[in-house]
């Protein structure tokens, strides 16, 4: 326990030890805000959501002085125990932790998530093959999705004869640029026009890197042979050269725990050595969406201080990872200075399913339907299903095709060609809502988080016959 501040009010808070580190921040500014003493208790257990009152009471301390005990919002149960163990009234908080300035008669905080660590290389795979404009054109995208530099993926056994003059247009464009090859003469040629990193160096190759005047990723012969990779280091240190390494990411079904354990451990050997991950190997072959694997991997970047990842958008379920990353950081940053969990953070990784579904009832929706006496046609997710109301009517089924064919027999002429298509294309987004278990509002966009592309402008019609009343 600790106790701060110097108030007639004295409040004492009790947690588990995975929130301690976010109650004391968040209590520490809100003692200040509204002038209360406090003291945090930290009880042995991990989750203070698995606390009861019973459990509580046979461990809690309560200091002398105390007005009033704060237990975590999830905790469950009859409160009796702790009543007969205190006098001191006993409250139940948020169940997010976040929400405790809401709790105290304020806002909550809005992240900032302006700042972060790790840097992204966007690779542009076959590089030499894309006509100069649209390669400056897809630099320019990647930049603006949030890449840091553009890393130019040559193809192994060529020679790229113009890769200065990519180099060149891309930097004059303001971009930095990597160069992703083993080969020495596209690599010299890259870094002459101003290439700052070269892709990667071995045993192989290593000695050439002195005459580039780049900064080299280092990447061992074999996955598991360490002496490589710190014979090459060393070299690389007498000559001044600078370097991140790299102990290669490997995919599921090949080596993913053995490679997340070398990047472990190659921290452990060199703790002020400069990391990089290259999240491709994993991203592209996966058949899953790649936000949640990308942020899942910037976390473990974030904590292992890897400050750079190296990402490709070649296979269409990664088509967006260099955007994904750009969040990802910004969220496991915050999360990690923090010591709190990345939950309540941003919704911009949250596409396919929404962080919450506010939905009426059948209940509520019957009695709504009995007050709307006009023809324009209302649409709500209710239980998995399509709901329509109008004209004191309500249709609910699981299948919109029955829905609409409810509609069309009641509203008869009042139902033009424009009206049904209105209709059609609401009840597509209701069902893709119901489908995915995202919240749907009727002439709003379905939010996709960073994804979400709003549509230009509501498309509810406004009746021009006089027997119609717009909504």
């Amino acid at each position: 326990m600790c106790s701060e501040m110097d108030s007639d009010r004295q409040i004492h808070f009790v947690t588990g030890k995975l929130a301690e580190p976010l109650l004391r921040q968040l209590v520490a500014d809100l003692a200040a805000k509204h002038r209360f003493r406090f003291t945090i208790q930290v009880l042995p257990i991990t989750v203070a959501a698995l606390m009861t009152p019973a459990w509580i009471a046979a461990r809690i301390e309560i200091p002398s002085g105390t007005d009033q005990i704060i237990l975590p919002g999830f905790c469950q149960g009859d409160l009796t125990p702790l009543w007969n163990r205190t006098s001191v009234p006993v409250v139940i908080g948020p169940k997010d932790l976040l929400d405790l300035p809401i709790f105290f008669g304020g806002q909550r905080d809005t992240p900032q998530l302006d700042t972060y660590d790790i840097e992204i290389l966007a690779e542009i795979n076959h590089a030499p093959l894309m006509p100069l404009d649209q390669l400056c054109d897809l630099a320019l995208q990647l930049s603006r999705d949030g890449a840091d530099l553009i890393d130019l993926g040559c193809n192994p056994g060529e020679t790229w004869q113009q890769i200065d003059q990519a180099v060149i247009r891309l930097k004059e464009l303001g971009l930095r640029v990597s160069v992703d090859s083993f080969n020495g003469a596209e690599i010299t040629r890259a870094t002459a026009a101003g290439a700052e990193l070269v892709l990667s160096v071995n045993s192989s190759n290593y000695r050439e890197a002195a005459d580039w005047n780049a900064a080299v990723v280092v990447v061992p012969n074999d996955v598991s042979d360490w002496h490589s990779m710190e014979q090459t280091m060393e070299w690389l240190t007498d000559r001044q050269v600078p370097f991140w390494i790299d102990p290669i990411l490997e995919p599921i079904g090949v080596g993913l725990m053995a490679s997340l354990r070398r990047y472990d451990e190659a921290r452990r050997r060199w703790p002020q050595a400069r990391m990089m991950m290259g999240i491709g190997n994993l991203t592209e072959l996966s058949d899953v969406d790649s936000a949640g694997v990308n942020f899942l991997l910037l976390g473990l970047c974030q904590e292992l201080r890897i400050d750079r990842v190296l990402t490709t958008q070649v296979i269409n379920w990664a088509r967006s990872s260099v955007a994904e990353c750009n969040w990802a950081r910004r969220i496991v940053k915050h999360a990690v200075d923090r010591q709190m969990p990345p939950k309540r953070l941003s919704n911009q990784l949250t596409v396919l399913r929404d962080p919450r579904l506010n939905q009426y009832s059948r209940q509520q929706l019957e009695s709504m339907a009995r007050e709307i006496i006009d023809h324009n046609v209302r649409l709500f997710a209710c239980d998995q299903q399509v709901a329509a109301l109008a004209e004191r009517g309500i249709w609910i089924d699981e299948d919109p095709f029955v829905v609409f064919d409810h509609l069309r027999q009641r509203l008869g002429p009042k139902m033009d060609a424009d009206h049904a298509f209105y209709l059609g294309y609401e009840m597509a987004k209701l069902e893709m809502a119901n489908q995915l278990g995202k919240q749907y509002t009727q002439d709003e966009t379905l939010q996709w988080g960073h994804l979400t592309r709003a549509e230009k402008k509501r498309h509810r019609l406004k009746r021009r016959s006089p027997r119609s009343e717009s909504d």
